[in-house]
């Protein structure tokens, strides 16, 4: 069977460069502890599945040897690199092993392990699959990769805008085929963690 890939992108969980919009409703140093919280649930679950191989992009480059990527071989750990988020995103797809990729952010509490198998199965009948936020943007793509991705994949997207996801599937030619996975949010503000903890 072909390997799957799951990639998650992840920001070093330093004070005040993480969360900086839900810090500045509840504090910055509560926020960092917030998203070390939900990055080190996630990276535990996904990376004790034997379904895929999980990888780490890390921004900034130089934080490949933060102790919260324990649990993730140094082998499997790489930087995003420059480039705006459509570029950085683009990278895994196109430099990891062959196989299907999906990636996700690093923040997405409700995230389980059966969200990432149904988003590996729906790549199973079609090219890209996405899994949708409600604030209009996505949690999730993947990609079947039998192919090389769309050239115009993420070119046209204008980031933190409640138009991302429709902006990303309009820019997506008609003879590559899509599907959407779960809807998920991550939490970007108080009122989300509110709805969170609720």
């Amino acid at each position: 069977m072909t390997k799957r890939h799951l990639v998650i992108f992840a920001r070093a969980p330093q004070t005040g460069r993480v969360k900086r919009r839900l810090g500045a409703e509840i504090g910055l140093g509560e926020a960092a502890r917030f998203y070390r919280r939900i990055l080190s649930a996630q990276i535990e679950r996904m990376a004790r599945d034997p379904r895929w191989t999980v990888w780490l992009f890390v921004t900034p480059n130089s934080g490949l040897t933060h102790p919260a990527w324990r649990l993730v071989p140094m082998s499997r750990r790489r930087p995003q690199r420059e480039g705006d988020l459509g570029r950085r995103m683009k990278r895994p797809f196109e430099t990891l092993p062959p196989g299907p990729v999906v990636l996700v952010g690093s923040d997405i509490p409700a995230m389980r392990p059966y969200h990432i198998a149904r988003a590996f199965d729906l790549l199973g009948r079609h090219d890209l699959v996405f899994g949708p936020a409600r604030d209009g943007g996505f949690w999730l793509v993947g990609a079947k990769r039998l192919r090389p991705l769309p050239c115009t994949l993420f070119d046209t997207v204008l980031w933190s805008t409640p138009t991302v996801l429709a902006d990303t599937l309009a820019s997506i030619p008609s003879h590559v085929t899509t599907a959407l996975a779960d809807t998920l949010d991550d939490v970007d503000d108080a009122e989300a963690l509110r709805r969170l903890t609720l």
